[in-house]
């Protein structure tokens, strides 16, 4: 019997060389850390996956996207929480919290998600594969429950209203002065290369 867990967290102490002229985050680390956050989850969780990886199983990651919902600094720290939201049989959807700790209060400062597709084959000739059966394994511990799916995983922050690099573009400005980032991309184990396809 498997036991779910609430999500798969990432802690990340923002540094000074992650922020802009005006010392906000610049909106790329975001991306990033969802990278860093699934690199970790799979060498914590999944080292088997990490041994493919480095053979024949490619990760390509089709579409990312974030939104920013309230500003973060150098040395604010995080906890990136990240959440299955959708599996099938060659694809895997993820979402992301990014919450910011501080005070012993929680604010939620960002949602993401990501989309990845396996793949396998020589470049050039890679073809969609099934998740691996360690992945599969490993992820059904993060599962959103089917009710909070469309909800964007909500993080149950106290304060919230509601392999590495990633490339994107920015988005349109959401509802309440909220920014949103998209892009897509496609990698290996989290390296970022531009535009995958879906298979």
């Amino acid at each position: 019997m498997v036991t779910v867990e609430s999500y798969y967290e990432y802690r990340h102490l923002v540094g000074f060389e992650e922020t802009n002229l005006v010392g906000n985050v610049y909106y790329v680390n975001y991306l990033r850390w969802q990278g860093r956050c699934r690199e970790m989850f799979l060498r914590e969780q999944a080292p088997e996956v990490l041994a493919e990886v480095q053979d024949d199983l490619k990760l390509f990651t089709l579409k990312v996207d974030c939104e920013f919902l309230a500003e973060i600094t150098a040395f604010d720290e995080l906890s990136i929480r990240m959440r299955l939201e959708d599996l099938t049989q060659t694809q895997v959807g993820f979402a992301f919290d990014y919450v910011k700790l501080a005070d012993e209060q929680e604010t939620l400062v960002a949602r993401g998600r990501q989309r990845i597709a396996c793949m396998r084959g020589p470049n050039g000739d890679t073809r969609p594969a099934k998740v691996p059966d360690a992945l599969r394994e490993a992820l059904s511990r993060y599962r959103i429950a089917p009710a909070a799916a469309g909800a964007s995983g909500a993080s149950g922050a106290s304060g919230a209203s509601g392999g590495p690099g990633a490339s994107g573009t920015a988005g349109a400005a959401g509802a309440s002065g909220s920014k949103v980032l998209a892009g897509s991309a496609a990698d290996r184990g989290g390296e970022a290369v531009l535009q995958g396809s879906r298979p």
